[in-house]
């Protein structure tokens, strides 16, 4: 099976955003990760790498210090080695865009755990910077909150994890690489066992 067959064209992306709060208009996004879904010959999914950057605030970007408090980055620090958001754009679309060609899908779909606040900040950066090739689609999206609700019960991130038999490391979460990362696992996991059970099903006599 081609990936581009099984999500009706369709290429999922996991993203995680860390920010200066919750408004996508006027706060400022610090972090922005993408891991590529990638689907082997006998069309199991898995996570592909982890790409994130460090992003400058825009100019004159709210930042909550509740939000900071919550993430634990330090916007000013001088070691943060942070890129202005048409950078970090450019940087991490650009790989999704070829693999879109390499793949024959048409869109990539954003996949994020509770994702829509993912999408808004993507999209509010998007159209911030007049970025012309976005890859993806601007309203739909997999939410690993929805699907671990689901599959096991569980809406929050640390827990759909554990229900799923993966690990979850407490020190590192709210960093959008590690987010990313586990999320991308949990996603692969869902859907490769809802593929599971399809076999199962279809083979009973």
């Amino acid at each position: 099976m081609q990936i581009a067959k099984r999500f009706r064209g369709f290429l999922p992306v996991v993203v995680d955003v860390e920010t200066g709060g919750f408004n996508p208009d006027t706060d400022a996004l610090l972090e922005l990760a993408t891991c590529i879904i990638k689907m082997d010959e006998d069309g199991w999914l898995h996570p592909g790498e982890v790409q994130m950057r460090h992003i400058a605030p825009f100019e004159g970007a709210n930042i909550e210090k509740a939000a900071l408090e919550f993430n634990g980055i330090r916007p000013d620090h001088p070691l943060r080695p942070a890129v202005d958001e048409e950078t970090a754009l450019r940087d991490l679309l650009l790989p999704v865009r070829r693999c879109l060609r390499e793949t024959g899908c048409k869109r990539a779909v954003l996949v994020g755990h509770n994702a829509h606040f993912d999408l808004s900040f993507l999209n509010a950066i998007i159209n911030r910077v007049g970025y012309k090739r976005n890859p993806f689609h601007p309203f739909s999206c997999f939410d690993t909150a929805t699907l671990g609700g689901l599959a096991y019960g569980q809406t929050v991130l640390a827990r759909a994890i554990d229900a799923a038999g993966l690990e979850w490391d407490k020190s590192q979460a709210h960093s959008a690489a590690y987010d990313t990362e586990r999320t991308a696992e949990l996603f692969c996991t869902i859907a490769n066992r809802w593929r599971h059970l399809q076999e199962l099903e279809e083979n009973q006599p």
